[in-house]
Parts: structure tokens; sequence; C-alpha cells
């Protein structure tokens, strides 16, 4: 048996558990941790500028691909609670990422130590395990344990706080014979998905909806077959956006609030019964239950049981991993098929691809300034259906989501139920440092890329290259939209004239400078003929560069995106599509 510090065995298990990116800061608390880090070379890591941005880091790295899990690492005191939101950010949306923190010896933990906090206990609410290692030989059952909790059930995060001594102190360990704990996962059984295709058969108008758990469980190829055999359209929400390609003639659109489709939310209106698949029916896609379930079945599949029933209550629920859940489907739908026991749905399909070809919104505007839709029809043509983006929330996320096109899982990366601003620049970076050789694309308006602007130079320390869109009206946008019901528009405006680069005319902050100065490459677009050229020769800055490239596009003030308070009650505030013309980047659809 090999003896060794705890926080050797401890980088040992990471390696072993396959978790080899970290992001992070040192400090004193936590140094024995990166010594070990130094000392075995297993872990590769990036220096972030703030501990926050690590944590998102860490989210953005484990989102990129199957498998991942992201690691954070922070001293004592401040360091943890820099990290809550990030953890906060991944609980929300069931993303496992591992927090490791430094903390003061065992004995002063109750004596105020200097940067001494119970981060465990801060941490626990947003947390699936939050847990302060007392004893040096608890070390490897620690980590062992956390692996498996992150994994097991609904994904989520964990944080292991590592009091300085613990860290030092030796303890027996062997590496050699180490495996990782068994992760069970609940499997939809044969008479489940019987009854649950049953259901299905007897209504007309059936919908899938597919949730962020479809993505975790890298189960959208099963999700494509089943709507394949069962001639059943998809929808997906905005966290499994990806799971069926945006071109598929089955792809029935988005339903919600705001990052929604009108011909998503008509076909929604129009269904009689949906299968919601890995979803949790949050509150931006459903709007007012009454409406969004009135004349409708439900079925709800999803990993964690007290998910099913907490918004409402289905008509059946399953407890399931998603991918066993659809893989049993698609066996069960096969038998149906060559059975003649499945209904013909083309009709319906055929209505739904109908709804999408006559309920656009326009997207080729030629004002100046720059309407927003004009710039996510450039990026419609500047980037295939390769490209990963990023984004996080507010006004430019929400039309981004309106008219964007999505075509792989993974594809689109999304703050979703937190959306914490400054998420998207570091998650970027983890997206990147995870695939390196992808076209990554992010996209924040001006005041969430303010927020943590400061990780752009990690980027350009660490050759992280990635393309960011910053949509700039110089205002916090949302906000101001949603002040319109108390008619005003207070403490919202980031313009002034700026004494040092007049050439921004009154919008602030001159972004193209600040990226530079950070290490960066920068583009400043005024015209809406110029997004597309500028896009292009970003791409090019990246591959000759390897840094983040920013390319800024400045907006008019004031844009009032399509919103509304029911899924029947959308206000439409700009002109819709008449013509083929006026949205000549959405996608074909396959008769």
């Amino acid at each position: 048996m090999a003896r060794m510090r705890a926080v050797d065995a401890a980088v040992l298990i990471l390696e072993k558990e396959g978790a080899t990116q970290a992001f992070g800061l040192p400090g004193a608390a936590i140094n024995p941790f990166y010594s070990a880090m130094k000392n075995h070379g297993g872990i590769r890591h990036v220096l972030a500028r703030h501990v926050e941005a690590a944590s998102h880091m860490a989210e953005g790295y484990t989102r990129a691909k199957p498998g991942n899990i992201g690691v954070c690492v922070g001293t004592s005191g401040p360091a943890g609670t820099d990290m809550i939101t990030g953890l906060y950010s991944a609980s929300a949306d069931s993303i496992p990422i591992l927090c490791v923190t430094g903390q003061a010896p065992v004995a002063k933990l109750h004596k105020e130590d200097f940067q001494a906090v119970d981060i465990a206990a801060v941490a626990a609410p947003v947390t699936k395990w939050a847990v302060t290692v007392m004893e040096a030989a608890q070390v490897p059952g620690t980590f062992q344990k956390a692996f498996q909790v992150m994994r097991e059930g609904r994904p989520g995060p964990v944080l292991i706080d590592l009091p300085l001594d613990v860290q030092l102190a030796e303890i027996e360990f062997d590496p050699d014979t180490y495996e990782p704990l068994p992760v069970l996962r609940p499997a939809a059984t044969r008479a489940q998905v019987e009854k649950a295709l049953a259901m299905m058969a007897a209504a007309e108008r059936p919908l899938l909806v597919a949730g962020g758990g479809v993505i975790n469980a890298d189960a959208s190829g099963a999700l494509v077959e089943l709507a394949e055999i069962t001639g059943v359209p998809v929808v997906p929400t905005l966290m499994g956006w990806g799971a069926i390609p945006d071109d598929h003639p089955l792809a029935a659109g988005m339903v919600g609030l705001q990052t929604s489709h009108r011909y998503g939310n008509a076909t929604m209106l129009a269904a009689d019964f949906v299968l919601g698949i890995g979803n949790r029916w949050a509150n931006r896609h459903t709007g007012g239950l009454d409406t969004y379930t009135r004349g409708r079945t439900f079925v709800h599949v999803d990993i964690e049981p007290t998910q099913i029933g907490r918004v409402f209550p289905p008509d059946y629920g399953i407890v399931s991993d998603a991918k066993a859940a659809l893989e049993m489907f698609v066996s069960v739908a096969r038998e149906w098929r060559a059975a003649g026991r499945l209904p013909d749905r083309r009709e319906w399909a055929r209505s739904c691809r109908e709804r999408r070809k006559t309920m656009l919104r326009k997207t080729d505007f030629a004002d100046v300034p720059i309407k927003p839709q004009r710039v996510y029809q450039e990026m419609n043509r500047a980037f295939g259906p390769d490209v990963r983006y990023v984004s996080t929330i507010g006004l430019s996320q929400i039309q981004a989501a309106q008219m964007l096109h999505v075509y792989r899982p993974r594809h689109w990366i999304n703050a979703g139920q937190a959306g914490p601003l400054g998420w998207t620049v570091p998650a970027a970076l983890g997206v990147a440092t995870a695939d390196p050789e992808a076209t990554v694309v992010a996209l924040s308006g001006d005041y969430d890329f303010q927020f943590l602007i400061e990780e752009l130079a990690v980027g350009a320390q660490f050759a992280i290259p990635y393309i960011h869109v910053v949509v700039n009206n110089s205002y916090l946008g949302l906000i101001r939209q949603a002040q319109r019901s108390f008619d005003m528009d207070y403490c919202v405006q980031l313009s002034f004239d700026n004494v040092n680069s007049p050439e921004v005319g009154g919008y602030g902050v001159d972004h193209v400078k600040v990226a530079e100065g950070l290490g960066c490459k920068a583009l400043r677009v005024f015209e809406p003929d110029g997004i597309l050229p500028a896009l292009e020769q970003a791409k090019k800055l990246v591959d000759e560069f390897r840094v983040p490239v920013v390319v800024e596009v400045i907006l008019e003030r004031v844009t009032n995106v399509a919103m509304g308070t029911e899924i029947d009650g959308v206000v439409e505030f700009e002109d819709l599509a008449g013509r083929d013309a006026d949205a000549p980047t959405a996608p074909a659809l396959l008769d």
C-alpha cells in the first residue's frame, strides 16, 4: 500500500474518474492541492481571473461533451463564496461540476480564523452534496462518493472543502486498485412504455417535448428515432435545443413565453397529447398552466422521482433515465409499427410543417442603427450546422433562441434556470477548452459581456480561441422592457460619452479597446451590410491568432422583443415575415 498525502490521493482519483481539466486560482489554503496537481501532471489547469468565472468555465466544459466533468478550484473564504453562483447555475440546469476549496486547519474552524467560512453550509442549498472533510483518511472515499453523487439520478454539482492540515496529512492509498463507484439509473419498464404509447396512440395530435435530460443522457439519437418511427413531431425546450435538428421535418419549434417560435406555440395549442422526456415544465416554457395544459393529456418521464408532479400533475409519470426510457420506447414502437398498431401521423406532421413555413418572424431589416434581428440572420449565414453557440440571459439570448438555428445536441449551451449575467465569457472558454477545434460562438448583450470581461485575458493567455458576438444597445434591454409595465425607464441605461472613444457615439464602454487590451482581437460594426464580412473576418482571425475574437455590433437603442405571459398571448412588437425574403435563413423543411 502506498503512503502519500491526502491531496495526492485526491488528484489521482480525479485522473481515475476522468476529470482531467481544472479551472481555478491557487491560494495559501489550497496550495497543497495545487502541488499535487503539479507533481502528478495528469490534470490540465486554466488560471481564471475571477473564481466565479472558474466555476462557469467548469460548467461550460462539462456541457460540451458527454461524460465530461469540469473541476473548479479555489482557496478558502471568498473563493468558495465567489463560486456559489456557478454552483447554483450548475444545480439549476442539472450539470455535474466538482468544486474543490481550501479551508483553515480543523482546529481553527471555530476560531473565526482568517478566510475561514463554513462553505459547506453556504453551498448546501445549491449542490447535491457539500462537505468539509475533517479526517484525512476520509479524503479518498469522499472524492469517490462525490463522483457517484454527481452522476447518479438528476446530475448536479458537488463541493468538497479541504482543511489545510487534512490536505497535508499522510494516508494509505492504493491508486492501482481504485475503481469508481457504480452509478445506478432508473429505467422505464416495458409495461410503463406500452401504457404511455397506448395513451399516445389514442390521441389525434400528439407531441414529444424533449428537455435537457435528453441532452444530458446523450439520448438525442434515440429521441429522433422515436419521432421517426411514430411520426410524432418534437418540441425541444431551450435546454433540449439541438436534440433534434432544426431542419428535421418533425422539428416543431420551441414553445414558451420568450425563447419560443410562433409556430411552436401554435402547434402546442393545437396538440391534444404531450409526452415530456427529461424536462421540468419550466415556467418560461409553459406560461400559465391553465392555458398550457387545457385540453391535453400529459405523460412525464424524468430521472428524478420528485420532479414528476412538481409543477403540475401529469396523467401518467415514469421515473427513468431519458436514454433508457427512449431506448425502450423505440424498441416497443418498432414492434407496434410492424404490427400495424401505430396511427398514421402524416397529416398532423404536415400541418405542423405548414405552420413553420407561414408563421416566421422577420429577420431581414436594413435599418441603421442596426436592428438585432439582422445580426442573427447573418450569424445563420456565417456559421454552419456544426457551430456551438453559448449564451446566458437577456434580450440577446431570447431573440437568438427565436431566430438562430441549432442542428446538434450540445451545440446550444445556455444557462437556463439561473441565467447569471457574466456567465457567457467563461462558459465559452470552458466549451472551447473541451473542444478546441470547434467553431464556438458566444452571444452577449453589452451588460452580460462586461460582468466578467476580464476573462478574455484567460483566452489570450491559454490560446483558447472562440468568437464573441456582442450586440450593444448600451441598455439593460430585458429589464427596460420589463419596466414598461411600471411606466419607467429607470437605472437601466449604460450610455455615456466616452472621452477616450468618441467613435463609439455615446454608447459608453469601448469594448474593442478593452478586448484588445486584454490580448484579444476585436471588430466593430455600425452598418447591417458589415455584419457578415465582420463575422467572416473573425473566423480568419481566430484561425490565425488562436485567441478570442470579439465582434461588437452597435444596435438601435430600443427594440422590444416578442414575449408575453401566456403561450397564446405572446405580443409581437416587430414586423412578421410576409414572404420568404423576409426570413431568408429559416431552415428549409422536407415535405
